[in-house]
C-alpha cells in the first residue's frame, strides 16, 4: 500500500497537531472493500461523489437507484448501475477512465464509507477500482429517512447553469445543515466528504463567495490537504425534500486565523469560497428525505 498521506495532508495534520491521530487513522484505511463494508455498501440507495473535468474544475455530484445499484463484485471492483443527469459535469468523463471520490452514507444511522480510486464510465454505469476504502465517524450527521418514487415518476427535470448565486441559491444555502465538499489532487486523485452543522453554518458573503467553518473531525485532512495543494473544488447542497440540487465550483482557500471566526462557535478554522460555476437541477433524483433530527454533535450557536 502507498504512503496514506501526501505532503500537503501531513502539512495540515503538522499545523493542527493531528499527526499521531492522523497516523493512528491511517491503520483504517483498507486497500481493498473489506467484506464488513459489502452489506452497508449494497443496501443504500445513494452515493456521492468527486471528480475534475478535463478543465480542472472539480465538482460534487450524486448516483441514486434502488438499493442493489451498488454491487462488490470482488474486494477491488464495485459495480454502480447509475450515472449522473446528461447536463451534469462528470458526464463530461463518461466512456472514459477517471479520478473518483465517492462517499456513501445511512442518514438514518449515521454510518459513512469514504472511497478514493479509479472509474471506468460507459453508457450504463461505472465500475470502481478503490486505492483508499475507509470509514469515517457519525459526528454533524443529520438524521433523514427517505422514499423513493416509483419508474413512472417523470417530472420535469429544469437546469439552470450560471455564475452567481440567485435569491433562491442563497435561499437553500442559508437554510442547509448539509452539503458535500469536492476536492481533488494532481496525484493523488479525488476525493468526496460531508459537512453538516446546525442551519446557519454555511454564509453567504455575496453572490459568488461563501464561508462555513471546519470544526474538529478525525485529524486526517484529506479535503483541506488537497485544497491547501489545488485549491479548486465543488460543492453540491441539497433540497433533500424536493429533490433538487445545487452544484457549485469554484477555489477555496483554508483560513486559520481570521476576525471572522469568531462568527463560528466550535470552528478551528474557516473556509472561505469563491464561485464560477453554478448549476442548479430541480427534480434531480426520484429520492425524497424527511428530517428526523439534528447531530448531537453539532455545535451550538450563541
Amino acid at each position: 500500500m502507498n504512503a496514506p498521506y501526501h505532503p500537503g495532508e501531513i502539512r495540515m495534520q503538522e499545523r493542527a497537531g493531528s499527526r499521531e491521530t492522523a497516523n493512528a487513522m491511517a491503520r483504517t484505511i483498507y486497500p481493498v472493500i473489506a467484506h464488513q463494508f459489502i452489506n452497508f455498501i449494497e443496501s443504500q440507495p445513494l452515493v456521492f461523489c468527486g471528480a475534475a473535468e478535463s478543465n480542472g474544475l472539480v465538482w460534487a455530484s450524486q448516483f441514486c437507484g434502488q438499493p442493489g445499484f451498488m454491487r462488490v463484485l470482488d474486494e477491488q471492483t464495485m459495480r454502480i448501475m447509475a450515472l449522473p443527469n446528461d447536463e451534469d459535469p462528470l458526464m463530461a468523463n463518461a466512456g472514459g477512465s477517471s479520478e473518483l471520490g465517492l462517499i456513501i452514507i445511512d442518514f438514518a444511522t449515521r454510518r459513512r464509507l469514504r472511497m478514493n480510486g479509479r472509474a471506468e464510465t460507459d453508457k450504463e454505469g461505472l465500475t470502481m477500482r478503490p486505492r483508499q476504502v475507509y470509514s469515517n465517524c457519525p459526528r454533524y450527521i443529520q438524521s433523514r429517512e427517505y422514499a423513493m418514487a416509483g419508474d413512472d415518476f417523470n417530472p420535469t427535470r429544469t437546469i439552470r447553469h450560471g455564475t452567481m448565486l440567485s435569491a433562491a441559491n442563497q435561499q437553500l444555502i442559508g437554510q442547509a445543515d448539509t452539503f458535500f465538499l469536492a476536492t481533488f489532487h494532481p496525484l493523488e486523485g479525488a476525493d468526496c466528504s460531508h459537512r453538516g452543522g446546525f442551519p446557519g453554518f454555511v454564509q453567504i458573503l455575496d453572490e459568488n463567495n461563501i464561508v462555513w467553518p471546519d470544526y474538529n473531525g478525525n485529524g486526517m485532512f484529506n479535503s483541506l490537504g488537497n485544497i491547501t495543494e489545488y485549491p479548486n473544488a465543488g460543492l453540491l447542497f441539497m433540497d433533500f425534500e424536493k429533490g433538487s440540487t445545487l452544484q457549485l465550483s469554484g477555489r477555496a482557500t483554508v483560513l486559520w486565523e481570521d476576525e471572522r471566526m469568531s462568527r463560528f462557535p466550535g470552528a478551528e478554522r474557516i473556509i472561505e469560497f469563491s464561485i464560477r460555476k453554478v448549476l442548479e437541477t430541480e427534480n434531480a433524483t426520484r429520492l425524497h428525505w424527511n428530517f428526523v433530527e439534528y447531530a448531537a454533535d453539532n455545535p451550538w450557536w450563541d
